[in-house]
């Protein structure tokens, strides 16, 4: 019999959810209701971006035969880049024409990393290719027509898994990304991404200030967002190496879910194969505790993946 060695007293504490998935502002599915006014705004920028597209071809026409050469269009556009703070060595640079306000508008391709639009406003203006994509990608789903030049066109912002790749290493997620995503923002105006990784759990990873964070899917799933490129099997494949040398090593983990947080540890309920269900306490990534779903009743709710028995329930 498993014998339960500490206190369901500090289990049945209160939990919290973290910073980062309390302030995430997901981008629903397109099935979802409510898209309305985020397709709107997607819709008004690309328009605008059109809108600055044609004015730039009717100013490339009027300047025909004076175009700067390539390499002079590469060292401006550095230099807007420069200027707006961006830490981009540009490798590619297309001068696309100017605005009605008279400023250079550029593509770029940033060595190793994701590339832009830039106006060279005062303040300069950027507009991330990634962001541009994600945009012209939703307005797809609904079945709306995405402005010709709306989004980056150089050979050199075709690389959007490496980029992704590369802000999932930054971020220290564990694994070799097979698909990833941009989320949404935050209140901050900080960009999320979603990223998956090929047989275990994936991860939300958010862009600051101060440096990359990172929030797994299990944690995610919890506050009823949703992590597009993470099975359950996925899931469940990548924590059955933590119950090897436990009292539950017998477990085929079948599903897992996140019960709550504190202090102590996280609590997982784990779904075994057999039927079984149990709860453990995670520290360290490392299992500390196990109680059964009969005893573990005053840990965030219970379980739920697993039937307790009502005379279990009354002990």
């Amino acid at each position: 019999m498993l014998v339960v060695a500490a206190s369901l007293a500090a289990a049945s504490m209160t939990f919290t959810a973290s910073a980062a998935t309390a302030q995430i502002t997901p981008i629903p599915p397109p099935s979802q209701t409510g898209m309305s006014g985020q397709n709107e705004r997607d819709r008004q920028q690309l328009r605008e971006t059109r809108r600055t597209q044609d004015r730039i071809d009717e100013a490339q026409n009027s300047r025909r035969g004076r175009m700067p050469s390539p390499e002079q269009v590469k060292a401006n556009a550095q230099g807007v880049a420069t200027s707006a703070g961006l830490s981009c060595r540009v490798t590619e640079a297309t001068l696309l024409g100017r605005t009605d306000d008279d400023n250079d508008l550029y593509e770029v391709a940033c060595d190793g990393g994701v590339g832009y639009l830039l106006q060279s406003s005062t303040p300069p203006q950027t507009f991330d290719c990634l962001i541009l994509a994600n945009q012209a990608e939703r307005l797809r789903a609904q079945g709306g027509e995405v402005p010709a030049g709306s989004t980056c066109a150089l050979p050199g912002n075709q690389n959007t898994m490496a980029v992704f790749a590369g802000y999932a290493r930054a971020a220290g997620v564990p694994c070799e990304i097979d698909a990833a995503q941009v989320v949404g923002k935050t209140p901050a105006g900080n960009t999320v991404y979603e990223v998956g990784c090929p047989g275990a759990d994936g991860w939300h990873i958010e862009q600051a200030a101060q440096g990359w964070t990172k929030t797994d899917c299990l944690e995610v799933m919890s506050t009823n967002l949703t992590c597009q490129f993470t099975t359950a099997e996925e899931q469940a494949a990548g924590f059955k190496p933590k119950l090897v040398g436990t009292d539950i090593d017998d477990c085929d983990a079948q599903r897992i879910q996140l019960l709550g947080q504190n202090d102590n540890g996280r609590f997982i309920e784990v779904k075994c194969a057999s039927g079984e269900g149990y709860v453990t306490r995670m520290k360290d990534e490392a299992v500390a505790q196990v109680y059964p779903c009969a005893l573990a009743i005053r840990i965030g709710g219970g379980c739920t993946m697993t039937p307790v028995a009502a005379s279990s329930e009354q002990q």
